[in-house]
């Protein structure tokens, strides 16, 4: 099935002035009741990766668990998580990241990858980027390599994306929304 960006982009629903004034909240949810949506998101990724160097699929706290764990177990890579701080057992390593209103963590197990691993960083979305470049600093601290950065959705008003390929991280998404 092919992807088609109308399609998908009909699917998803906007809400206007959540989960503050003045945002559009591109919301997700729709696409997983509607199987054709689901398949041609799965597709479009499976398609760019499976012939590819990667290693690892690392997952982003939350959302990106639900598109990241259907990648990865049909290109039969390991799903590795990058979570809240606190919320991972065992021996951990954490990354601070700002956001408009303080600062947030994220962290991963400490043997979640390792030296020659090429992990694939998957969100459902990229905003200012501090989350996925907080989990790339995690990655290579381990000694695994960031063989790229991808989202469904990318809002490059908020520039990202940018500073993501600005740490010489490519940046792969199928959907960009203008606009806040």
């Amino acid at each position: 099935m092919s992807f088609d960006e109308c399609y998908i982009k009909s699917v998803m629903r906007t809400i206007a002035d959540w989960p503050e004034p003045g945002v559009m909240f591109r919301d997700i949810t729709p696409l997983f009741k509607d199987p054709k949506a689901l398949r041609m998101i799965a597709d479009a990724f499976i398609q760019r990766y499976i012939d590819t160097e990667v290693t690892h699929i690392a997952s982003i706290d939350a959302r990106g668990f639900l598109f990241g764990s259907i990648i990865a177990y049909q290109l039969n890579l390991p799903l590795v998580l990058v979570r809240k701080k606190g919320k991972l057992p065992g021996k951990t390593i954490h990354r601070e990241y700002a956001l408009e209103y303080g600062t947030a963590a994220v962290e991963m197990q400490i043997d979640a990858v390792a030296e020659g691993d090429k992990v694939l960083i998957f969100d459902d979305l990229i905003a200012t980027g501090g989350t996925i470049l907080a989990a790339s600093t995690i990655i290579k601290e381990l000694g695994a390599e960031v063989y790229e950065a991808a989202a469904l959705i990318d809002l490059p008003d908020l520039h990202g994306s940018e500073l993501i390929q600005q740490s010489n991280i490519p940046v792969f998404t199928l959907l960009a929304y203008e606009g806040l």
